[in-house]
């Protein structure tokens, strides 16, 4: 039998090789930047064209490569970084495994003009596929110049993997904002089809973070900073007001590189015990420096993962410096449910309590007697304690709450006492306490709820149970919800003419210049849904109408919902945004799990749920119901 086990060429192992490093253009924007750095460079500017996918240049002014370097840099496992398999755990470097030029040089075009400061004339060098097609001495700036066109242009079946510009843009810009803030020491510079997104200049990192995230960022960051043998921390954490229900600003950096870590982050989340609302996440920034030794971050392709060697210990140490921090800060856990405005006011807080008001009675008043008493007021600053503390009807000296008719008609035959009775209704109510008292008591409580039992009932606030002939049927009430709300607004964006409401101010929000891209991206399909929007800025969105559907305490939660889905990449083939669009307004505005419903609630969701035209499953895939047969509900009992 011959031999079946053959040496792969070189441009087959290359392009096998790219397939774990270049995963999409994000992951040629992240080699080529690390590599920046790690030359020492202190202006990096990044061009794009088509979300990467035409054009990724990377332009720095590090201390650039000699003619045999540039040559040699596109070999595979080579690599300036390290020597031997010791350094892998002895790492101050970012690009370490000398296959990232490799890679990408075999699976698109590239070209690298490249000059050191010592020398008269750079180098230029273009590869196609892994074949060097030229090499020429060219007058060029010092540092570095690497221009990937044609992403995947030999390997056509990868690059229809590729999603659409716009979530290839945000992947691009998550590694972007990850690698400056690392190196807030260094100026970035993001175009993107000759569109300035960033640039981030010279600064310490809180200036870095709110350059990146905007302005009204200032206002929300708590700094964070502990210094112990095992692990220094440093870096900021939003305060728990502006906690967000989605997972969007954390970020971890340990010893400057980004990673994911949910057991660190569990340990952040553990911090803002009693200050989060419940389905809240926290935003934070925090740098982690520890020994080199201690981490191997060799565990995962993308490293983006690292294992420690002490976790237990840098979980506590980070959970108590985050929850120091926000003490010290004078964040204390908040009630929720506290109203404010009946806490007592500062300026009445030290005042001496208010004096019993004299109250005027005459004991001996009988109002059936014929003949008036004489009775000379007593003025008394306590009332009796057998005395309530309101006037007694028929005093003859009227105080402040007696009604005039009663006075009158007394004073013109107090033989008529009678009169003190058919004219009180005619008196006009005071704000005192009523003369005379009602044996009728209106129900402190509303007591109009329905009694009749209805053939659907809601079980823990989260199903809803409906009988029907064959049997019951459970339903996931939320899901139920998003579907019928999913319906109806792909319907109002797509067959009819989606309804707006001009808001009488126009409100203005902040988001990120990555985030006011991507809106500025679908502004007509938000405008199909409704929406209207008066100004674009680096900064801000400010709209001036929204659909009916939803109110104007809604519209940040529902764009952010929109921007993680739209990042989350939910499918969007069928409808162009217009699909992901009435995704995320249901799932913004679907009722939740822990709703209290109503009987006539219950049911109008049900009839709804089945007058849709796909009742089974949720916009995004999910089991909406289950239904028991009355066969299947003796069997579970006749076993």
């Amino acid at each position: 039998m011959s031999d079946i086990i053959q040496l792969l060429p070189d441009h087959v192992a290359n392009q096998i090789a790219a397939g774990e490093v270049v995963q999409r253009p994000a992951s040629v924007v992240k080699e080529l930047i690390e590599n920046a750095i790690d030359a020492g460079a202190t202006s990096i500017k990044l061009l794009l064209k088509d979300a990467g996918k035409t054009l990724i240049q990377v332009i720095d002014d590090g201390k650039g490569m000699s003619p045999t370097d540039a040559r040699l840099c596109f070999e595979r496992h080579a690599t300036s970084k390290i020597k031997d398999a010791k350094d892998l755990f002895n790492l101050h470097t970012k690009g370490f495994r000398g296959e990232a030029l490799a890679s990408i040089a075999a699976i698109a075009h590239v070209e690298l003009k490249t000059k050191q400061e010592d020398q008269e004339l750079g180098t230029l060098i273009k590869i196609e596929g892994s074949e060097v097609s030229s090499q020429e001495s060219v007058s060029a700036a010092k540092g570095t110049s690497i221009a990937v066109k044609n992403l995947f242009y030999n390997i056509p079946a990868r690059r229809n993997f590729l999603k659409s510009d716009t979530i290839e843009t945000r992947h691009i810009v998550d590694e972007f904002q990850r690698v400056a803030l690392a190196h807030p020491d260094i100026t970035f510079l993001l175009h993107h089809n000759n569109n300035e997104v960033y640039h981030l200049r010279k600064s310490n990192l809180r200036k870095r973070i709110v350059a990146v995230f905007g302005t009204r960022m200032n206002e929300k960051l708590v700094p964070i900073e502990e210094q112990t043998d095992l692990v220094s921390i440093r870096g900021f954490v939003a305060k728990p007001e502006f906690a967000k229900k989605k997972r969007g600003e954390q970020f971890f950096f340990v010893n400057n590189r980004f990673i994911k870590s949910s057991y660190l982050n569990h340990a952040v989340v553990n911090a803002f015990e009693g200050l989060l609302d419940a389905g809240s996440h926290p935003s934070y920034f925090l740098f982690l420096e520890v020994p080199t030794t201690s981490i191997d971050i060799n565990i995962h392709p993308t490293k983006t993962e690292i294992k420690f060697d002490n976790e237990k210990a840098l979980y506590a140490i980070l959970r108590a410096t985050v929850k120091h921090g926000l003490g010290q800060y004078t964040i204390a856990p908040l009630d929720f449910d506290r109203n404010s405005t009946f806490d007592t006011p500062y300026d009445y807080s030290k005042k001496d309590q208010p004096s019993v008001p004299p109250i005027t009675v005459d004991p001996n008043f009988n109002p059936f007697k014929t003949e008036p008493s004489s009775f000379t007021p007593e003025t008394t600053s306590e009332p009796p304690k057998s005395t309530p503390a309101v006037p007694k009807t028929g005093s003859s000296s009227p105080t402040p709450s007696t009604p005039k008719s009663f006075t009158s008609n007394y004073k013109k035959d107090p033989g008529q006492w009678e009169a003190l009775y058919t004219d009180m209704s005619s008196s006009e109510p005071t704000s005192s306490a009523p003369l005379f008292e009602s044996t009728y008591q209106e129900p402190l409580f509303d007591d109009s709820r329905e009694t009749e039992t209805g053939k659907t009932f809601q079980i823990q606030k989260k199903y809803l149970l409906s009988t029907i002939k064959s049997g019951v049927v459970l339903i996931h009430q939320s899901l139920a919800h998003q579907r019928v709300l999913y319906e109806e607004f792909l319907e109002n964006i797509t067959v009819k003419e989606a309804s707006s409401q001009q808001l009488l101010f126009p409100v203005s929000i902040s988001f990120p210049s990555s985030d006011i891209e991507i809106i500025y991206s679908i502004k007509a399909d938000l405008e199909s849904a409704g929406f209207m929007f008066e100004e674009f800025t680096k900064e801000s969105v400010v709209i001036r109408g929204i659909p009916t559907s939803i109110t104007e305490s809604q519209i940040t939660f529902i764009l952010e919902q929109l921007l993680d889905d739209i990042q989350m990449e939910v499918p969007d083939a069928s409808f162009s945004h217009f699909d992901v669009m009435a995704k995320s307004f249901a799932k913004s505005l679907a009722i939740k799990t822990g709703t209290s419903l109503s009987s006539k609630e219950q049911e109008n969701l049900v009839n709804n749920l089945f007058s849709c035209k796909e009742p089974t499953t949720s916009p995004l895939g999910k089991p909406i119901f289950k239904t028991l047969t009355l066969q299947e509900i003796d069997g579970i009992f006749n076993k």
